[in-house]
């Protein structure tokens, strides 16, 4: 009874380090995750219910403070999370916090709902550096391989107006 009361602790595997320049190892680190974890789902009620954000950080912080609590043993923390080492998510949940605060601050949810933005319109040519965030259009390969595909399937196949049916996916008209 004595050394499984004393010894377990003793006993308990103790990691040397982290493998990462300037990651220091955390030897309390299940107890911080805890408080870190705990202090997020506290802090984020200040974001209003039905936002997105919202939902993401609840759900993943509980899932994380779950594990914590279940597991005592930093090994089985990182291999059941397996979101890296527990001195990384020491890390990140510290990031969080800092997010969270810094999103109460800038309110992005707060914008009317009869807030109209203006939307401006200008034709000027775009600069070749600049992306036109549209895809380019697909490889010949594709459209060959998709015939082939569909012919094999008994599908019906790319009609002959194949030209016309990529422009219009393309929004080329």
């Amino acid at each position: 009874m004595f050394l499984r009361v004393i010894g377990r602790p003793l006993l308990a595997k103790v990691k040397q380090t982290t493998g990462i320049v300037g990651l220091d190892v955390v030897p309390n680190a299940r107890e911080v995750l805890i408080n870190l974890y705990t202090k997020t789902l506290k802090e984020i009620q200040a974001v209003p219910e039905d936002e997105g954000y919202r939902k993401a950080v609840e759900s993943f912080t509980r899932h994380r403070l779950k594990v914590c609590q279940e597991e005592g043993d930093w090994e089985m923390i990182e291999k059941k999370l397996g979101c890296g080492q527990v001195e990384e998510l020491i890390e990140e949940a510290q990031d969080e916090l800092k997010l969270i605060e810094k999103m109460i601050e800038w309110d992005p949810w707060g914008v009317p709902d009869d807030y109209e933005c203006e939307v401006i319109e200008n034709d000027a040519p775009v600069p070749k550096h600049v992306p036109l965030h549209r895809p380019g259009p697909l490889p010949e390969e594709f459209y060959k391989t998709l015939e082939a595909v569909q012919s094999k399937n008994d599908a019906p196949a790319v009609n002959s107006g194949q030209t016309e049916s990529k422009e219009k996916c393309l929004g080329h008209t």
